[in-house]
């Protein structure tokens, strides 16, 4: 595969905007896949949907949005700009990034996104929805309730987590990508070749990495939740021993608790986060020629 190596702040720009406009629309699905991970008694994504409406209206669903709004917008930013910068890293004298090279800079993009931006905006809005989902919840919004949680256990309690999260982002990125360039690369190679590809295929390679990403990577994503959950502290050890006691207690299927919210928020997101972003970038492209 060949790229063009991209202007850090092109990719920033694009990244961010792309990140947040997908946050927003997707939330609900986000909301539905992890308190369907709690511990606790499963309930069908449909029945978590008509509580949440019943008994908190439609702002329900959008409980802990903020944390993850501003979180993906940082995330996204992070994944592009880390992504691109080791993209030509490991691109060849002739501007070449094999299908390997391209997992590993996918890889690496996780990494950087997991600590900087994912665990803790991720552990925030998993502590806001477990904690709206109580009869009396303690955390009155996202400043009142990072502040909390700061205070009570420290840094460390944002961060809570962070294995998992790095191994899930890593994972995330490292599919998604690779499984994007190269479908990217095989279109543009056959159907269209030497053309900007149209909004609508774009959509549907994005929407094709999410579907590859969710079933990879969608026993981390449990784990991940499990571990930032307001009771983590008390019941499991760590990432291994929560992985333990899931597979040994409640059974391997547990691991793809969440897949169809979290299916449904994928696709969705992979298609909308690389149109947005190849159109912000097409867009800068020309305001700077």
């Amino acid at each position: 595969m060949v790229f063009a190596k991209e202007k850090p702040l092109h990719s920033l720009i694009a990244g961010t905007t792309a990140g947040a406009v997908e946050a927003f629309i997707t939330y609900p699905t986000e909301f539905v896949k992890t308190r369907s991970q709690f511990e606790g008694k499963k309930l069908a994504p449909l029945e978590i949907v008509r509580e949440t409406l019943r008994t908190k209206g439609v702002i329900g669903l959008y409980s802990g949005c903020t944390a993850l709004v501003l979180g993906n917008t940082t995330k996204a930013g992070v994944r592009f700009v880390s992504y691109d910068h080791f993209k030509s890293m490991l691109a060849d004298a002739e501007g070449k990034v094999s299908a390997p090279r391209s997992l590993v800079a996918g890889l690496g993009a996780g990494m950087m996104e997991a600590i900087f931006a994912v665990t803790p905006s991720e552990t925030i809005k998993t502590k806001l929805i477990d904690d709206a989902n109580r009869p009396n919840p303690q955390y009155r919004g996202l400043m009142h309730g990072t502040a909390t949680i700061v205070r009570r256990e420290g840094l460390a309690g944002i961060y809570r987590g962070l294995f998992p999260v790095m191994m899930r982002q890593g994972a995330n990125s490292a599919v998604r990508f690779t499984t994007y360039s190269t479908l990217k690369q095989f279109v543009q190679g056959t159907a269209r070749p030497g053309q900007t590809l149209p909004s609508t295929i774009t959509f549907g390679i994005g929407a094709i990495a999410g579907l590859v990403t969710v079933y990879t990577t969608m026993p981390l994503d449990v784990i991940k939740t499990r571990m930032q959950s307001l009771s983590a502290r008390s019941q499991y050890r760590n990432s291994f021993d929560c992985a333990y006691r899931i597979f040994t207690e409640e059974g391997v299927r547990r691991f793809w608790t969440g897949t169809t919210p979290r299916l449904a928020r994928l696709v969705m997101s992979g298609g909308i986060v690389f149109t947005v972003y190849e159109n912000v970038m097409n867009m800068l492209k020309a305001v700077e020629s």
